[in-house]
């Protein structure tokens, strides 16, 4: 790089970011650090909202960028902070915490090497957030931290000398709960992380009927992004849509209080799925469409269902980045809603023509413990020490392309990174790679080791028991040939099991 790279800021406080904002500290070369947090605290996902505030209604279909538009930004000149009234659009900052959750990954591969959870395997919600607080805490970046404070606007900026690199502008609003005022202002950083997450916005298919049957039935048909207890759907009719793990959670909450049977619609079998449903569940297959008229509810199968009373939509998040405006940067995209990609990336961290711009939390891998590789990666990287160069550009394309070409082939998306085939360990390594050591004196972060305790865990401990199951037929059978029949046999070890075989990915519920 032809200029340094001194001011970084970090864009959320969640476990990305804690890590972020320890591994740049520990480099002792950055001279500005801010990270930028939009709710109250630090925690990010794992923050709980008691009181999930009613969302606006679903809009099936519909992308990202038509769900969480980006904010108008007040006119004239933002370097002096200017407070106008709140804003009063819906920002999707409230988090899809419910009251029992808990984690569905071990705490070893939850936490960063330098500090454990308090409890484990699988701890409730409240541990992992006041892990990452308290990360903060312990490093001493909880300094860096700006709460409150929204990202609005990322534009890029002109080298600030002739061969230099791209700075940024960024455009921020923070929210003064004491005067219920916001105060918009820009501040300028060599180089951005972006560590916003992606489970904000909820993601809700098109079925023909249903923009209709939810305009008549207001409130009938909810994401779970705001469920929280299964008590308040005591004795009613309920349809879950999707198996998942948060379709699987849900399903084993709600059967305990609902009227029974509880409806659960299923495109295929999950890795919890056996040859019949558990007790007080029926299987449905995927809806074919709903009928606004009668409140009917038809199926793939031909059968239908009446006089429910909630469908609850268990069908993920869509990625978002309101704050990136193309027409601002050149036409750029940084997200291809066609593909379910970042556009022009590598590594799933680095941007092959946007050198001091990143993103760190991204991949469907590892979680925690992943942050931690890409952060030192980073560090390294913008402070000039590290040991290994990113490959040419023209490498960089090759790697996108045939990735993007292998994952369609096999029906998988572009940043998923399966554990078994030892694709994980692979981008790892190429992270470790690019770091290296810390300096003589001390500065900065060693990227961990895959300790042999961590492998056993993420390979042999579950959070559910997955059934025995094989190619038979009937209800609930797995198809042959579709890759997703396995067996696994375990010992129950009360809330959580150990898997003495297996043969799914290790990570395919993550």
């Amino acid at each position: 790089m032809t200029s340094k790279i001194k001011s970084v800021a970090i864009i959320g406080a969640g476990a990305a970011g804690a890590m972020a904002a320890a591994a740049f500290k520990a480099e002792n070369y950055y001279e500005r650090i801010r990270v930028f947090e939009r709710r109250e605290s630090a925690g990010g996902s794992w923050i709980y909202d008691a009181d999930p505030r009613p969302h606006p209604p679903l809009q099936p279909g519909k992308l990202a960028r038509d769900i969480d538009p980006p904010l108008e930004i007040p006119d004239g000149d933002l370097k002096t902070p200017r407070e106008v009234p709140p804003n009063q659009q819906e920002r999707y900052s409230q988090t899809p915490v419910y009251n029992d959750l808990t984690t569905n990954v071990p705490h070893i591969a939850m936490s960063f090497s330098d500090r454990l959870f308090a409890y484990g395997p699988f701890p409730p919600h409240y541990i992992p957030r006041q892990y990452i607080e308290n990360y903060f805490s312990h490093h001493k970046t909880d300094q860096f931290l700006v709460l409150n404070t929204t990202l609005e606007d990322l534009t890029k900026l002109p080298p600030a000398q002739k061969g230099g690199l791209e700075r940024w502008k960024l455009t921020l609003r923070k929210y003064d709960a004491l005067r219920h005022l916001d105060i918009w202002w820009e501040e300028e950083f060599d180089a951005v992380i972006i560590a916003t997450g992606h489970y904000s916005v909820p993601y809700v298919p098109y079925v023909k009927g249903l923009p209709e049957y939810i305009a008549k039935y207001p409130n009938r048909v909810i994401h779970s992004k705001p469920y929280r207890s299964p008590h308040i759907y005591t004795s009613k009719r309920v349809l879950v849509i999707g198996n998942s793990a948060s379709g699987h959670d849900v399903a084993a909450e709600l059967v305990t209080t609902v009227q029974l049977p509880l409806y659960q619609s299923r495109r295929s079998p999950s890795r919890w799925d056996g040859d019949s449903p558990p007790p007080g569940i029926e299987w449905k297959p995927i809806i074919q469409e709903y009928i606004p008229s009668t409140g009917r509810i038809l199926f793939a199968d031909g059968s239908s269902l009446d006089d429910i009373d909630t469908v609850i939509y268990c069908t993920g998040y869509q990625v978002s980045f309101p704050f990136w405006k193309p027409a601002k940067n050149n036409g750029r995209e940084l997200w291809d809603e066609k593909e379910k990609k970042l556009v022009k990336s590598y590594w799933h961290t680095f941007f092959q023509d946007l050198p001091t711009l990143a993103i760190i939390g991204l991949p469907r891998t590892l979680t925690f413990r992943s942050f931690e590789y890409q952060a030192i990666a980073l560090a390294r990287l913008w402070s000039a020490r590290n040991q290994v160069d990113l490959p040419p550009l023209a490498e960089q394309e090759k790697w996108e392309a045939e990735r993007l070409e292998k994952q369609k082939s096999e029906g998988k998306k572009f940043h998923d990174i399966p554990w078994d085939d030892g694709e994980t360990i692979a981008w790892l390594e190429g992270l470790f790679r690019i770091a290296g050591l810390g300096t003589l004196k001390g500065d900065g972060r060693i990227p961990p080791v895959l300790g042999k305790d961590l492998i056993w865990a993420l390979e042999h401990l579950r959070k559910y028991p997955e059934p025995k199951r094989g190619n038979t037929e009937g209800k609930g059978a797995v198809e042959a040939g579709s890759g997703e029949g396995f067996e696994e046999e375990g010992k129950d070890e009360g809330e959580w099991v150990v898997v003495e075989r297996r043969k799914k990915d290790s990570l395919a519920f993550i």
